[in-house]
């Protein structure tokens, strides 16, 4: 059943994708943040028939912890779920991509009118430049920053290597970082067609002020942070 469900869902989803990759490339003479609205409708559908479809649902903890003003966010990377979701569970975001997502038909132009901070992470230190200069423009705009320090999607379980990107724009700008775990992978896995049944939880921690703190520092303190609390959710399948 999970199979025929999951195979249902796929052909729902690669339809909303070409609609809204049009409905994209229409509002391109709105504003950043009327863009934002309209395109950000695909994410929500796309959550809504997971629900629905899939069986899986989400609770999230901790929204007294947002701050008032632009932030960043760092967050869990294990699965497409938060990819979507969080574009609507938070204020409107830039997330950081990667310039490659931008040439994928369809998704990736729909995508480009989203605002996202496109990098080249071959390119080392460039790519740090690359997230300080957008960033700060994008939170000076009024768009909070997503990033996923670890770079790739990681199995329940296990821990990638934190990148200090999102450590260093925070350090640059002053913008306090808000640290997010989730155990989405549990119900969508990496890379998986056949999705589970469950209920993810979304943990927002306390805003990690950034003044005065070096990137590293915040890297270290994020990572603490996630990884900590990682160990503490229960399991996706306790809430269904």
């Amino acid at each position: 059943m999970n199979l025929i469900r999951s195979a249902i869902f796929a052909v729902l989803q690669t339809m909303l994708t070409i609609v809204f990759s049009l409905v994209a490339l229409l509002s391109f003479p709105l504003s950043a943040h009327a863009r934002y609205r309209l395109i950000t409708g695909y994410n929500h559908l796309v959550i809504w028939l997971a629900r629905w479809l899939l069986g899986i649902r989400y609770v999230v903890e901790g929204l007294e912890h947002l701050p008032d003003r632009p932030a960043i966010i760092l967050a869990k990377h294990q699965s497409a779920w938060e990819t979507v979701a969080f574009l609507f569970l938070f204020p409107p975001v830039s997330p950081v991509i990667k310039q490659e997502l931008l040439k994928v038909p369809f998704f990736g132009w729909g995508f480009r009118l989203l605002n996202p901070i496109a990098i080249d992470r071959s390119a080392g230190r460039e790519a740090l430049k690359q997230i300080v200069t957008q960033g700060r423009q994008k939170l000076e705009q009024g768009f909070w920053v997503l990033v996923f320090p670890e770079g790739t999607r990681v199995a329940p379980g296990e821990k990638g290597r934190y990148g200090i990107g999102g450590g260093w724009l925070a350090a640059e700008t002053g913008a306090p970082i808000v640290p997010v775990a989730h155990n989405a992978g549990e119900v969508w896995p990496k890379n998986a067609f056949v999705k589970r049944p469950g209920t993810v939880t979304v943990r927002i921690g306390p805003a990690i002020p950034t003044e005065g703190r070096t990137a590293a520092e915040l890297t270290r303190a994020v990572e603490a942070w996630i990884e900590t609390e990682m160990t503490r959710l229960p399991p996706a399948a306790a809430r269904q």
